[in-house]
C-alpha cells in the first residue's frame, strides 16, 4: 500500500503562528518512521504518540515506511500541535480517513495515547494565522478560541471525529470580568498621589514611586488595574494571543482587564524581555496594554533595568539571536516603587538614615539616568501619621477614580475624532494639540529651561499637562495644567546627594 498526504499544521516563532505543511508518504522500504524538516524534541517524541493514538482509536497503523516532511524545511518547528496533523496525514495516506474535509483548515492538536485531542498553547495566534488564509481551525476545544468564533474554529474530541464530516463549531461565549480584590478606599489619605496615579491611567504614563517603607506605595500601584479603562476589542486580542503564547490563561484579558505583571526583583534579563529556545515572550510583552509594576526598584540588576529603556520608547521590543530576530509587541505602562536609600529613611521625618551619602548615591544611581528620564512621573510618598492609617477604609473609592477616569478619556477620545487623529507623541503633533497661547508656551519654555529638561523630558511633560487638561475637559492646555504637570514630573532632589 503506498499513498501520500498534504495537510497543514502551524508553528510558533515569536508571538506569530506561522503555516506549515505536513507531507506524509507511505511506501516501500524498510519499515519506519521518520520525522524531517528541523523538528524539535517534542516533534519527534510524537512519533509514539502518533502510535498508540492511531491503534487505540481502532485504526490500523501501516506497517511500511512512513516519511513526515515539514515544510518549509529551513524554519524550526516546535510543540507537540503536530501530533494531530501527523496522525491525520498518515491516516488519509493509507485510505483509513477522507481527505476532502482536511483541506483548506489548519489542523492543530497534541494526542493522548488513547486518541484525545488536547489543546495547546499559543491557539489564538493559531486562529489568527488560519483566519489570514481564510481557513478554519481544526483542535480540541478551549474558551480562548470561542473569543475567535468569527473565524470558524472547528473543536474536535480525539481521532474518531474526523471519520465523519466536522460539524462542531466553537461556539462564542461572554467572558465575564472578574472583581478585582483591592479597592483604593482601602488607603486612607495619599489624595495627591491617588490624583496623579488618575492622570497615569488616563494617558498610560509612567510613575515612580519613591519613599519610605511602609508608606504604600505597593499598596498603591496593586491597585491601579481598578481604575484602568477596559481593553478595546483589537486589544483584546493582541494581548490575549501573547499570553496564550506563553501558556498562561487569557480569559481576564478577553474580557476585557488590563494585564498587570509584577515581576520579582530577582529576575533575569531573559525573564524580562523574552528569551529561551525558541525564544518566549517575557514579562515586558506580558504587560502589553497593560501595566509593568516594578517593586524595590533599585534592588532589580541595573543591567536587566536597563533592557526596559527602548520599549518604552518604541512599544516594541527585537530580539536577536542565532535563529533570527523576532519582534514582540511591548506597549506598557510601567509602574515603580523604591525605597530613597538601602535603611529606606532618607527624607523621613520619623526616622533617621544610617546611610552614608556615597551609599544613597549609589542605591540611587541604580536606576539609571536615561531611565528615569523616560518615566513620566516622579512621586514622593511619605508614611501616613498613625490616626490616618485607622481611618483606612474610608478613602476615595477606586469606583469614584475609574469614573474619573473614563471621563478623561471619553472626552480625549472626543477631542481625538474632531481632529480626525491619533493621541500624539511626536513633538510637533503634541505640541499642536495642546494649543498653547503665546504667554502660557513662553511660560512652559522658560520652566523647562529653569529645570534642565532634556528634549525627552520637554516632551513628557507636554504630554502630561495635555492629559490633565482632558482630565479638566479642556480643549486647550492652560497654565494650570503646566504648572501640575512639573510638579509631578520633577523629583525634589538634596544639594547633598
Amino acid at each position: 500500500m503506498q499513498g501520500k498526504c498534504r495537510l497543514h499544521g502551524a508553528t510558533i516563532k515569536g508571538v506569530k503562528a506561522l503555516l506549515v505543511e505536513v507531507e506524509v508518504s507511505i511506501g516501500s522500504g524498510i519499515p519506519g518512521f521518520t520525522i524531517v524538516g528541523m523538528p524539535d524534541a517534542s516533534i519527534q517524541e510524537s512519533r509514539e504518540r502518533v502510535k498508540a493514538a492511531i491503534k487505540a482509536c481502532g485504526f490500523t497503523m501501516p506497517s511500511q515506511k512512513i516519511v513526515v516532511n515539514l515544510a518549509p524545511s529551513a524554519l524550526r518547528k516546535t510543540g507537540s500541535g503536530f501530533d494531530l496533523p501527523i496522525a491525520l496525514g498518515i491516516l488519509g495516506a493509507s485510505g483509513q480517513i477522507p481527505l476532502e474535509p482536511l483541506r483548506d483548515v489548519v489542523l492543530v492538536g497534541e494526542l493522548s495515547l488513547e486518541g484525545l485531542v488536547r489543546p495547546v498553547a499559543g491557539l489564538l495566534a493559531c486562529a489568527l494565522c488560519a483566519a489570514r488564509k481564510e481557513w478554519k481551525l481544526v483542535s480540541a476545544y478551549t474558551h480562548e478560541l470561542s473569543s475567535m468564533s468569527e473565524h470558524r474554529c472547528l473543536e474536535v474530541i480525539s481521532l474518531h471525529d474526523f471519520t465523519k464530516p466536522l460539524e462542531t463549531y466553537v461556539t462564542p461565549c461572554t467572558f465575564q470580568r472578574s472583581t478585582y480584590g483591592c479597592d483604593f478606599a482601602d488607603i486612607a489619605g495619599h489624595e495627591m498621589t491617588k490624583r496623579a496615579l488618575v492622570i497615569a491611567a488616563v494617558g498610560q504614563h509612567g510613575v515612580l514611586m519613591m519613599g519610605p517603607p511602609g508608606s504604600g506605595k505597593t499598596m498603591l500601584a496593586s491597585r491601579i488595574g481598578s481604575i484602568l479603562p477596559p481593553l478595546n476589542k483589537t486589544e483584546r486580542i493582541e494581548a490575549a494571543v501573547i499570553h496564550s503564547v506563553a501558556g498562561l490563561d487569557p480569559s481576564d484579558i478577553l474580557a476585557g482587564v488590563r494585564p498587570f505583571r509584577a515581576p520579582h526583583h530577582s529576575i533575569s534579563l531573559a525573564g524580562l524581555v523574552g528569551g529561551g529556545t525558541p525564544l518566549r515572550p517575557g514579562e515586558i510583552s506580558l504587560a502589553h496594554h497593560g501595566v509593568l509594576f516594578l517593586d524595590e526598584m533599585a534592588e532589580f540588576s541595573p543591567a536587566v533595568l536597563q533592557g526596559i529603556r527602548q520599549p518604552l520608547e518604541s512599544g516594541v521590543l527585537t530580539l536577536t539571536r542565532a535563529e533570527g530576530s523576532i519582534t514582540f509587541p511591548s506597549k506598557f505602562m510601567l509602574m515603580a516603587a523604591t525605597n530613597p536609600c538601602p535603611c529606606g529613611n532618607y527624607g523621613s521625618d520619623e526616622a533617621v538614615c544610617k546611610c552614608t551619602l556615597p551609599q544613597i548615591k549609589r542605591y540611587q544611581g541604580r536606576i539609571g539616568g536615561p531611565l528615569l528620564d523616560r518615566i513620566d512621573m516622579h512621586l514622593e510618598v511619605m508614611r501616613m501619621k498613625a490616626h490616618a492609617v485607622m481611618q483606612s477604609g474610608s478613602g476615595t473609592s477606586s469606583a469614584q477614580l475609574h469614573d474619573e477616569v473614563m471621563r478623561g478619556c471619553e472626552f480625549r477620545d472626543w477631542r481625538l475624532a474632531r481632529t480626525g487623529g491619533e493621541n500624539p507623541r511626536q513633538s510637533k503633533a503634541l505640541v499642536e494639540a495642546c494649543q498653547l497661547s503665546c504667554a502660557d508656551q513662553c511660560a512652559f519654555e522658560a520652566l523647562a529651561q529653569q529645570s534642565r529638561l532634556s528634549g525627552r523630558g520637554i516632551i513628557r511633560t507636554l504630554s502630561l499637562a495635555r492629559t490633565i487638561a482632558d482630565l479638566a475637559e479642556s480643549n486647550t492646555v492652560g497654565i494650570e495644567h503646566i504648572y501640575e504637570a512639573f510638579a509631578l514630573r520633577l523629583r525634589e532632589e538634596s544639594d547633598d546627594v
